[in-house]
C-alpha cells in the first residue's frame, strides 16, 4: 500500500515539474518575442521618410477619394433622376419645386449608404485584424467596384425597379466603402513613424475633399455633354411650354447620364485596386500579429 502511494506521490510531483518546466518555457518565449516586438516597433517609430510612406499615402487617399466621390454624387444625381422620371409640370407651385423626387425616396438613396458603412466598419475592421489588411482591403474595394457599376444597371426603366436595384446596389457600396474607412487610416498609421503619423494620415483624409470636387467635376462635364445632345431635339424648356402641356419632355439618352456618373466611380477604385494589392502587408500588422 506504501509503495504505491509512494509511486503515486512520484508520478505527481514530475508532472508538477514538467508542466512547471513547460510554463517556464513558455514564459520565456513570450518575454522574448515582446522585446523582439518593441524593437521591431521602435525601429519603426524611428524610420526615416522615404518613398514607400508617400505612395501609401496616394494609395490609401484614392480610397478615400472613390469613398467621397460615391458618397456626395448621390445627392446630385438624384436632382437628375427626378427631371427624368418626374417630368410633370404643376404650375400651382413654385417652378424650383418641379421634378422633385418624393423626400421619402431621397432620403432613403441618401441614408442606405451611410447604413451599410457603419455594418462594413464593424465586419471589415474585424477581419482586417483576423485575416490581414491587405487582403481585406482587396475585398472591400472588389465590392465598391461591383456595387459602382451595380448602381447604374437598373432591369427597367420603371421608378419602382429603378429605385429597388438603385438602393440595393448604394447599400452594398456602403458596405464596400465602411470598410475602406478604417483600413485606409489603420494601413497609413502602421507604415508611417511616430514623428510624421499625424501628417500622413491626414493627408490621407484629406483626398475626401478632392474626391467631392470631381463629383461635381464629373457632373458638370456629363450634363454639358447630354445638353448639346439634347439640342438636337429643339425640346421645349419647361418654363417655355404651353399652359396646357403638364409634362416637360427629356430626350432619350438622357436616361444614361446618371448612370455614368454612377458608375464612373468605379475607375479609381479599380486603379487603386491594383496598386493596393502589390502593396505588402505592413510590418506592424505582422509583427504583432504573426510575430513575423
Amino acid at each position: 500500500m506504501l509503495r504505491i502511494l509512494s509511486l503515486g506521490n512520484s508520478r505527481a510531483i514530475s508532472s508538477g515539474i514538467f508542466y512547471l518546466l513547460i510554463f517556464l518555457i513558455n514564459s520565456c518565449v513570450q518575454e522574448i518575442n515582446l522585446k523582439m516586438a518593441l524593437k521591431v516597433l521602435r525601429a519603426l517609430d524611428v524610420a526615416k521618410t522615404q518613398y514607400y510612406h508617400f505612395k501609401a499615402i496616394i494609395i490609401a487617399g484614392m480610397g478615400l477619394f472613390t469613398d467621397s466621390y460615391d458618397l456626395f454624387c448621390i445627392p446630385l444625381v438624384m436632382s437628375m433622376i427626378g427631371r427624368i422620371y418626374y417630368p410633370k409640370v404643376d404650375r400651382t407651385v413654385d417652378p424650383k419645386k418641379w421634378f422633385e423626387v418624393p423626400t421619402v425616396i431621397a432620403s432613403t438613396m441618401f441614408c442606405v449608404a451611410l447604413m451599410g458603412a457603419v455594418i462594413g466598419q464593424l465586419v471589415f475592421g474585424r477581419l482586417g485584424d483576423r485575416v490581414g489588411r491587405r487582403r481585406v482591403y482587396g475585398v472591400s474595394l472588389v465590392m465598391m467596384i461591383v456595387a459602382s457599376i451595380g448602381c447604374g444597371l437598373t432591369l427597367s426603366k420603371l421608378p419602382l425597379m429603378v429605385f429597388v436595384s438603385l438602393g440595393f446596389f448604394r447599400f452594398l457600396l456602403g458596405i464596400g466603402i465602411g470598410g475602406d474607412y478604417p483600413l485606409s487610416a489603420t494601413i497609413m498609421a502602421e507604415f508611417a513613424n511616430k514623428r510624421t503619423r499625424g501628417a500622413f494620415i491626414a493627408g490621407v483624409f484629406s483626398m475626401q475633399g478632392f474626391g467631392i470636387l470631381m463629383s461635381s467635376l464629373v457632373f458638370m462635364i456629363v450634363c454639358s455633354i447630354f445638353e448639346a445632345s439634347a439640342n438636337k431635339h429643339n425640346l421645349e424648356k419647361p418654363s417655355e411650354l404651353a399652359p396646357s402641356v403638364n409634362i416637360a419632355p427629356v430626350p432619350p439618352e438622357s436616361d444614361m447620364a446618371w448612370r455614368l456618373i454612377l458608375m464612373f466611380g468605379a475607375i479609381p477604385a479599380s486603379m487603386t485596386y491594383y496598386w493596393r494589392m502589390k502593396m505588402p502587408e505592413t510590418a506592424r500588422y505582422k509583427q504583432l500579429i504573426h510575430s513575423n
